[in-house]
C-alpha cells in the first residue's frame, strides 16, 4: 500500500492477458451521480500510464464515458471497463453509473468485481442510496475501501469527511472506518482555501507530495509529527483490533512498538476480509501533470489489499437441467464457467459480450454453449445454444486490444456471440453449466410506446429484443388487454436511454404515448336479456333464440355458464354454441370495451328452427342475449389494485403514507426493519402509481424503494369510471 517502503512502479499500461488469477485484481467503483467515479478512473489510468494525459487515449478519446449518449447527458450511463497494469499485476477497474436508474449496471459491476472502491464526494457528503449499495456489499462480505474526492472545493473537510463515513459506513464499528492518510495543506489563497497538495502516510510518518505533478517522499519535519500522532494511534489500534494475533493488542497497550511490517500485513489481511475499510484521498491530475494525488495509493492498495480472485467465493452453478455442481475455486485448468455481465451493440463488430471467467480459461474461436435461464418474466427467453465466439480483447475506450486468452478470475470482451445476453452463462458445449443468476431490481416505470410509421413497425421488435437481450433490468410486455407495448424501466432517465437507442443505434423511431391499465367490468346487480337472431336471404336462413339471466358473482369468480334449459327449447348441440358466444362478448366488453369478469351467465330459455338453427346463429343470438342484459343493467368498471411494499427510511414514513393516501391507498400495515427504516404495506390502484417509481424517489431523496404485485379489481369510484368511459369515447 501507499504506505509501504517503495511504491510500485507504473507500467506501460497495455492491458494483457493475465497468466494467473494471483494477479488479477478486479475492482468496482460506487458512487453518486457526481461523486467523481469517472475522473478518478482517468487519474489511475494516467498514473498507471495507459493515457497520455488525464482520460486520453492514444487516439483522443476518453477511456471511461466514451459512449455518445453518455457525452450529451454528461453523466455515465453504462457500467464501463478499464484494464491497467501496475507492478505487474492486471487491475480491472469497472467504473459504474451512480444514477439511480442505472442500478443494473452497478449490479453487474459488483457481479464482476471482487472488492468496490465507495467514491464519496468531501463537498456532498454521503447519499441515501450509496448507504444502501454499501449494505449490500456488506451482506455479502466483499471488501470495501472509501475514497474522498473534491477536495479541491472550498467546502472539503476531509476531517468532517472521514467523521462522517465513520458514522454512516461504521455503524457497527466506527473503529473499522479509519483513514490511512492525512491531507497535506499548501499556502492559502485569496479565498482563504488552502488546497491540498500531498498526503502523509499515517503508518510511515512520510509525506508525498504531489505539487510537482508527481509523487515525491520526503521525512517530516518535527513540529509535523505531533500533529498526526493522535490519527496514527487510532489507526494502529483498529488494525490490531483485526489482528489474527490476539497478543498483539496486549503488547501494543504495554508500550511495545509493533514493526511496521506486521502493521501493513494485518492492514492487507483485514481490507481482503472485509473488516476494515480504510478512508483514502484522491485528486484528478491537473494538466501537464503525470500523477494524480493518492492514486499511487489507491492503486497500491488495489494491489496490497484487495483479494485477489483465488479469495472470492464463486457464485453456484449447476448443470443445466439444475442439479448442483461443485468447483474447483477460480482454477483456470478447470471447466470452463464464464458469465457475461454487460451486452452492447457495436455498429462495426456487432454484438459484444463484457464476461467474467470464473473457472477454466476462455481461447478465441473456440465454440461455447451459452445458456439463459430465469428471466422469462422480462422478455428473455430460456436458451441453450452452442455459439463459436471470435475474438477476445481488452477495451480501453473505444479501441478493442486483442487478447489471446483469458483465464479464471480476469475479464474479456467476446465478439460475435449472436444469442448471448446479460446475464448468461458460458461453459463448454460437452459440459453445459449455468450460474445463479444475480439479483436485479424490478423496472416500475412503464413506457408505452409505438412505431412512427410502418417502416418504424418493420424494425421495432428487433430493436426492442436487442435492448431487454442488453439490460436485464428493462422488460417487454406485449399487454394482451390494452395492446399496448410497454417498456418497463426503472426511471425517466432509463427510459431516456432506452428510446435514444432506438433511435439512434437500432434506426427505430417511436411515439410514446399514454399507459393504459387493464381494465374489467361486471354487473352491479341481477339483469335479464333476450337475443334473437332471425335473417331470411334466400336458401337456409338463420334463426336462434335465446333468454338468459346474469348476476354478479365475488370477485376472482371469472364467468360462470349454467345450462337451466327445460324442454328442449334450445337443442342440447346449441347449448355450447350459447356458451361460445356470451363468453367471446364478454371478452370484448359491454359498456366502455373491457373484459366483462365475475358474472353469473344462466341459460334459461330459447327457441330453434330445425332448419334455419346453425352454431353461429346461436353464438350471435349469446353474444345479443348479454349486451340486451347490460344494456337494462348498471355496469361497473372494474381497477387493478395493486399489493405495495415500501421500504423508507423512518425520517420519511409519514410523508409516504401521506402520499400513499393520497393516491385513493389503503395502508393496511408498517414493520420496523434493521438500519432505521420501516416497510409500509398498502394496497394502492394500479392507476395511481404509474410514476410511482418516480416520485418516491423525490419523495425519500432516493433513499426508498418499493415493490409491486397485482392483488385483485375492485370497482373504480363513479366519479373517476365516468372520467374513463368519456375518454374512451373521444378516442373511440
Amino acid at each position: 500500500m501507499g504506505d509501504k517502503a517503495n511504491a510500485h512502479p507504473g507500467a506501460a499500461g497495455r492491458a494483457t492477458a493475465a497468466d494467473h488469477p494471483a494477479s488479477v485484481r478486479n475492482v468496482v467503483l460506487v458512487g453518486h451521480s457526481g461523486s467523481g467515479k469517472t475522473t478518478l478512473v482517468e487519474a489511475l489510468a494516467l498514473t498507471a500510464g495507459a493515457v497520455n494525459r488525464a482520460g486520453r487515449v492514444e487516439d483522443g478519446g476518453t477511456v471511461s464515458d466514451y459512449d455518445e449518449i453518455e457525452h450529451r447527458q454528461q453523466r455515465s450511463v453504462q457500467l464501463s471497463l478499464v484494464p491497467v497494469e501496475w507492478g505487474g499485476y492486471k487491475i480491472n477497474i469497472l467504473d459504474t453509473p451512480g444514477y439511480a436508474d442505472f442500478v443494473g449496471e452497478l449490479r453487474a459491476g459488483l457481479r464482476a468485481a471482487d472488492a468496490a472502491l465507495f467514491v464519496v464526494s468531501a463537498s456532498d457528503g454521503v447519499d441515501g442510496s450509496t448507504r444502501m449499495v454499501w449494505e449490500e456489499c456488506a451482506a455479502v462480505g466483499m471488501p470495501r475501501a472509501i475514497v474522498v474526492t473534491h477536495l479541491e472545493s472550498a467546502r472539503a473537510d476531509f476531517t468532517d469527511m472521514t467523521r462522517i463515513c465513520a458514522e454512516v459506513f461504521g455503524a457497527d464499528d466506527p473503529d473499522a472506518v479509519l483513514p490511512l492518510y492525512l491531507p497535506l495543506h499548501g499556502a492559502p489563497g485569496p479565498d482563504g482555501h488552502a488546497p491540498v497538495t500531498g498526503l502523509t502516510g499515517l503508518l510511515t510518518q512520510k509525506l508525498f507530495d504531489y505539487s510537482s505533478g508527481e509523487r515525491k517522499e520526503s521525512e517530516p519535519s518535527p513540529d509535523q509529527l505531533p500533529a498526526i500522532e493522535e490519527a496514527r494511534n487510532r489507526l494502529i489500534e483498529g488494525i490490531i483490533a483485526e489482528s489474527e494475533d490476539e497478543t498483539l493488542m496486549d503488547r501494543y497497550l504495554g508500550g511495545e512498538e509493533i514493526d511496521l511490517k506486521t502493521l501493513v500485513e494485518d492492514l492487507e489481511r483485514a481490507v481482503a476480509r472485509g473488516t476494515f475499510f480504510p478512508v483514502l484521498a484522491a485528486a484528478p491530475a491537473a494538466d501537464g501533470a503525470k500523477q494524480g494525488l493518492g492514486t499511487v495509493e489507491l492503486l497500491e492498495l488495489v494491489t496490497g489489499g484487495f483479494p485477489t480472485p483465488l479469495e472470492r467465493e464463486a457464485p453456484g452453478v449447476t448443470t443445466v437441467d439444475g442439479r448442483p455442481r461443485e468447483l474447483k475455486l477460480c482454477d483456470p485448468d478447470g471447466p470452463l464457467v464464464a458469465e457475461v455481465v454487460k451486452t452492447a451493440s457495436d455498429p462495426y463488430v456487432g454484438r459484444v459480450s463484457l464476461v467474467r471467467v470464473f473457472s477454466g480459461t476462455l481461447r478465441p474461436d473456440a465454440t461455447v454453449h451459452v445458456s439463459g435461464h430465469g428471466l422469462a418474466d422480462r422478455g428473455h427467453e430460456d436458451h441453450d445454444v452452442d455459439e463459436r465466439i471470435g475474438a477476445l480483447s481488452a477495451p480501453f475506450g473505444k479501441q478493442q486490444r486483442v487478447l489471446s486468452h483469458c483465464i479464471a478470475g480476469d475479464l474479456a470482451c467476446v465478439a460475435k456471440l449472436n444469442r448471448a445476453e446479460t446475464g448468461d452463462t458460458l461453459s463448454a458445449k460437452d459440459d453445459p453449466l449455468l450460474m445463479e443468476p444475480w439479483e436485479m431490481p424490478d423496472p416500475l416505470l412503464p413506457l408505452a410506446i409505438q412505431a412512427h410509421s410502418k417502416a418504424d413497425e418493420d424494425k421495432l421488435s428487433q430493436g426492442l429484443g436487442r435492448l431487454v437481450a442488453e439490460d436485464p433490468t428493462m422488460r417487454l410486455e406485449q399487454n394482451q388487454d390494452t395492446h399496448q407495448v410497454v417498456l418497463w424501466c426503472l426511471g425517466e432517465a432509463h427510459a431516456d436511454v432506452a428510446l435514444e437507442r432506438l433511435r439512434n443505434r437500432y434506426g427505430v423511431q417511436v411515439d410514446v404515448v399514454p399507459h393504459k391499465v387493464s381494465l374489467r367490468e361486471t354487473f352491479a346487480g341481477r339483469s335479464a336479456g333476450r337475443g334473437r337472431h332471425v335473417k331470411q336471404s334466400g336458401g337456409h336462413g338463420q334463426f336462434a333464440i335465446c333468454a338468459i339471466e346474469v348476476e354478479p358473482l365475488p370477485g376472482g369468480s371469472g364467468i360462470e355458464f349454467v345450462d337451466k334449459v327445460v324442454g328442449g327449447a334450445v337443442p342440447r348441440q346449441f347449448i355450447p354454441s350459447v356458451e361460445k358466444g356470451v363468453r367471446a362478448q364478454a371478452a370484448k366488453g359491454v359498456a366502455a370495451g373491457h373484459p366483462l369478469i365475475d358474472i353469473r351467465i344462466t341459460l334459461l330459455d330459447g327457441k330453434a328452427h330445425s332448419v334455419d338453427s346453425s352454431d353461429a346463429a346461436f353464438q350471435t343470438a349469446g353474444a345479443l342475449a348479454l349486451r340486451e342484459a347490460a344494456a337494462d343493467a348498471t355496469i361497473h368498471l372494474l381497477e387493478p389494485v395493486a399489493e405495495v411494499t415500501v421500504l423508507v427510511g423512518d425520517d420519511y414514513v409519514g410523508s409516504v403514507m401521506s402520499d400513499l393516501s393520497g393516491r385513493r391507498g389503503r395502508v393496511v400495515g408498517t414493520e420496523q426493519t434493521a438500519g432505521g427504516r420501516t416497510l409500509v404495506r398498502a394496497e394502492v390502484p394500479e392507476i395511481e402509481i404509474g410514476r410511482y417509481a418516480v416520485d418516491l424517489r423525490s419523495l425519500s431523496h432516493g433513499t426508498a424503494r418499493f415493490d409491486r404485485r397485482y392483488a385483485r379489481h375492485e370497482p373504480m369510484p363513479p366519479q373517476i369510471a365516468e372520467r374513463v368511459r368519456e375518454q374512451t369515447r373521444d378516442t373511440a
